[in-house]
């Protein structure tokens, strides 16, 4: 038609313009989502601090058991026990309730003891066979102390050991227990990933820090859900 021209939209760049605006609209809100602000659990939302292999305590000369309890054979003859630094930055600040009385005998595995916070506890199992010596009666006057200097201050029992040489062949020493600690350490990291998942979409959410790191002292605010979990797939 005279006086009339039109352009075709397929021989410029017409056709790239509307393709463009077709894959941001599809883009943005796709972004939004993926984006979006899941709201975490206050137990999760409250943890603070991180756990590192490097920052576990792990002294020459003494024997870790599975349990996350350990023993050290005295010059006396006598083995102090307690318990060991990774569950100490797991649990946090726990109250510790000793069940066992001077004379009274212990089997490897048996309650050593009960630990609790806000009203969960935590059965913890001996690492050896003995008969108890002593009480620590610092940890009633200072339970910080456990946590402050597990090792030495910090001791729950001194038994005589009644089956030593055999109750120690299974547990860690020396550079096999700083090992074991490192592959516990992310053994705890998949279990938070599987028992945390039945709480929240988010299972990890702020539990983890850059590199991997496991926040500090995590079952401080987890209900009771996550403490029951964690003594029968973790401590046991």
């Amino acid at each position: 038609m005279d006086g009339f021209s039109y352009t075709n939209i397929f021989e410029t760049k017409g056709i790239e313009y509307i393709t463009i605006i077709f894959f941001f609209l599809i883009l943005i809100p796709f972004w939004l989502f993926i984006n979006r602000k899941v709201k975490q659990p206050a137990f999760i939302e409250k943890a603070k601090g991180f756990i590192t292999a490097s920052s576990l305590r792990i002294p020459q000369g003494v024997f870790f058991s599975k349990y996350h309890t350990w023993a050290h054979l005295e010059k006396n003859g006598e083995a102090r026990v307690g318990l060991d630094d990774l569950l100490i930055h797991i649990t946090g600040d726990v109250k510790i309730t000793q069940v066992k009385q001077p004379g009274e005998k212990i089997k490897k595995g048996e309650l050593l003891a009960r630990i609790g916070y806000n009203g969960n506890t935590l059965k913890i199992l001996s690492p050896v066979s003995g008969i108890v010596q002593e009480t620590n009666a610092a940890l009633s006057e200072n339970p910080g102390v456990i946590k402050d200097d597990p090792y030495n201050l910090g001791w729950i029992y001194s038994l005589q050991p009644t089956n030593w040489k055999e109750d120690t062949n299974s547990c860690y020493l020396a550079e096999d227990a700083s090992n074991w600690a490192v592959r516990e350490l992310e053994r705890f990291k998949d279990f938070l990933a599987v028992s945390t998942a039945k709480l929240t979409p988010e299972p990890m959410g702020v539990m983890l820090q850059d590199g991997g790191e496991i926040v500090e002292k995590p079952l401080e605010k987890f209900p009771k859900e996550i403490w029951d979990d964690f003594q029968k797939n973790f401590l046991s």
